[in-house]
């Protein structure tokens, strides 16, 4: 079926059932950012591939809400669907859920999939629904047209050792019930699959690109209990959770132990899914707050740290090596975006410990390079020659760590507009990247510093200039992140950044720097503790597209040092021509 055929089946459905509106997230059972194929109902039900946006369908309209890294990339996807973009944080953009009461009848009917819908979106979505007679029903409509939906993998459950983790297992378990007595709550429900991976020292392949498994945890003052495929456990997994005092449970069972919670109060995460909430509503008390284990997992520890080093390394020679072959062979043989990012994967595929990508590679060739988060198709992605700029957006997952980084450079001749662009962006991935800042700041307060030398132009950019980043595990991770957005979590020493401003033209190109950054302690001074970043990735910029007359004398010592950083540590593995072109690279601006 197309977009179309489907949004009509739907409509079928939600007649069937009195549905005046139907909301699709983008969410599986635990509300994960990547799905796995069988939760991707938005994608199978939109055309739209992006990591974040959902539809509301209605009986004559219809629309995806998205933000603005999809601005260019959804109207693409969404062509002949019948759904209409709205572009999430725009001026002039209407709340979904005030959109909705404006194009229902009074006393109307709005249906959710509430396994795959979060208890905060249903909170909202009820506060504002029922003042107007408006009800909200879970319903998974989307089950009876989807039929052949997959089935969740069979991929091993393995361990990730205490000697890459830093932390034991029963260190983890511990640490968390310490919190839940303060909290004077007495169960624990965890069901990101990322903090359940990191709490129980344990990794899959259920999600692509994400090494975490279905699953969920609760831990109680005297129990633990993982509730997963048990045919997926590993022998080593198994004695790790035996030594570890975690009980094991299949991952059906989930549900029915709930409905035996009594009298509890509960420490659960508003991003679990309304499901979880609903069984156990009647009997127990609810305190919503983010999961202890969260905050936990961000501060990475010095294990964590030297993994990251150890991979950053590793990554930088891949990507030195693809570098030199994508500036000496684009013109020369044919290739085209898709199977540049196939070529890349075959380079880090060389190094040590590669487990596979941290994301599929985002490879913008000239006005695909303004699509923020492209993804190249294997059928018909746009051919590459030595001409223009191109983007090329990565990461890898290694045992030890994870890495993402982006490089923009010229193929053939840019314009001076282009160069002066690229140089504005490199300025201000620099200028983030010599910042001190005092203990208690947050990210949005730093946004701006990325931002300034662009802004100073009238220029800026619509997605986030910092996420946080796992220990070999999701390549997005919260709490932290730098962006505009008034996020109140403090960046913590161990926090691991992305540092990636950006400007796009639409049309023309796209340009983004980035580098993955650490927060560490820097100085004490009579105004308290201040902190600074470590940058962690390796791999040198392209001077050729920058104008040197822009950046200020602090700024080239900067560049300067970190190329002669990137030469001490990655000359040693290479040799030859590679070695003769890179060092050209890392010399002085």
């Amino acid at each position: 079926m197309t977009s179309k055929e489907k949004v009509a089946a739907l409509r079928e459905e939600m007649q069937k059932n009195n549905v005046d509106a139907f909301i699709v997230y983008s969410a599986d059972p635990h509300m994960s950012e990547y799905l796995p194929q069988e939760w991707q109902e938005r994608a199978w039900l939109s055309g739209f591939l992006g990591s974040a946006g959902f539809v509301v369908v209605t009986k004559d309209k219809a629309g995806l809400w998205t933000d603005g890294r999809y601005f260019t990339q959804a109207p693409i996807e969404l062509a002949g669907s019948g759904i209409d973009l709205f572009k999430d944080g725009m001026e002039g953009t209407p709340d979904y859920i005030d959109w909705i009461i404006s194009e229902i009848p009074a006393n109307g009917k709005v249906a959710v999939n509430g396994i795959a819908t979060s208890n905060a979106n249903w909170e909202l979505l009820s506060q504002k629904l029922t003042p107007k007679d408006i009800s909200l029903v879970d319903l998974p409509l989307l089950k009876e047209i989807w039929k052949d939906r997959g089935t969740p993998s069979k991929n091993p459950i393995y361990v990730h050792p205490v000697e890459r983790a830093g932390k034991s297992v029963i260190d983890k378990v511990a640490a968390i019930r310490q919190k839940m007595e303060g909290l004077e709550v007495t169960v624990h429900i965890i069901s990101s699959l990322d903090d359940v991976a990191w709490t129980l020292n344990l990794r899959g392949s259920d999600v692509e690109s994400n090494p975490v498994f279905l699953g969920y945890i609760i831990i109680t003052k005297n129990d633990a209990i993982l509730f997963t495929d048990l045919e997926k456990m590993e022998v080593e997994a198994r004695k790790q959770m035996d030594e570890a005092w975690v009980k094991m449970m299949p991952y059906e069972e989930f549900y029915n132990h709930l409905s035996t919670c009594k009298n509890e109060r509960i420490l659960i995460s508003p991003n679990s899914n309304q499901s979880i909430f609903e069984t156990l509503k009647e009997n127990n008390q609810f305190l919503k707050a983010a999961v202890p284990g969260n905050l936990m997992k961000a501060q990475k520890n010095e294990t964590e740290l030297e993994g990251f080093r150890t991979v950053m390394v590793r990554d930088g020679v891949a990507m030195v090596k693809f570098l030199y072959w994508l500036t000496h062979n684009a013109g020369k043989e044919t290739m085209n975006e898709y199977s540049i990012g196939q070529k890349l994967k075959a380079f880090r595929a060389e190094g040590e410990n590669f487990v596979g990508e941290s994301f599929g590679s985002i490879v913008g060739y000239k006005d695909n390079g303004a699509i923020m988060h492209y993804s190249a198709k294997s059928e018909g992605s746009k051919e590459v020659t030595n001409d223009a700029s191109i983007l090329v957006d990565s990461g890898g997952q290694y045992l030890e760590g994870t890495t993402d980084i982006t490089r923009t450079l010229a193929l053939g001749a840019v314009s001076d507009d282009f160069k002066r662009n690229s140089t504005l962006v490199l300025q201000g991935l620099i200028r983030l990247s010599m910042v001190k800042f005092p203990k208690g700041t947050r990210g949005v307060q730093l946004d701006a510093i990325a931002r300034l030398p662009l802004w100073m132009e009238g220029k800026d950019y619509n997605h986030g200039t910092g996420h946080g980043v796992g220990s070999f595990m999701n390549v997005h991770e919260g709490p932290q992140n730098i962006r505009k957005d008034l996020n109140p979590q403090e960046l913590l020493v161990g926090m691991v950044c992305s540092n990636e401003p950006g400007y796009y033209l639409e049309g023309e190109y796209g340009i983004r720097h980035e580098n993955l950054i650490a927060v560490k302690e820097s100085e004490e001074t009579i105004h308290g503790t201040f902190y600074e970043f470590e940058t962690l990735t390796f791999c040198p910029f392209f001077k050729d597209t920058i104008v040197k007359e822009i950046l200020s004398e602090v700024e080239i010592d900067w560049l300067n040092s970190y190329h002669k950083t990137c030469e001490e540590k990655i000359a040693p593995f290479l040799e030859g021509e590679v070695k003769d072109w890179f060092l050209e690279l890392v010399s002085p601006l």
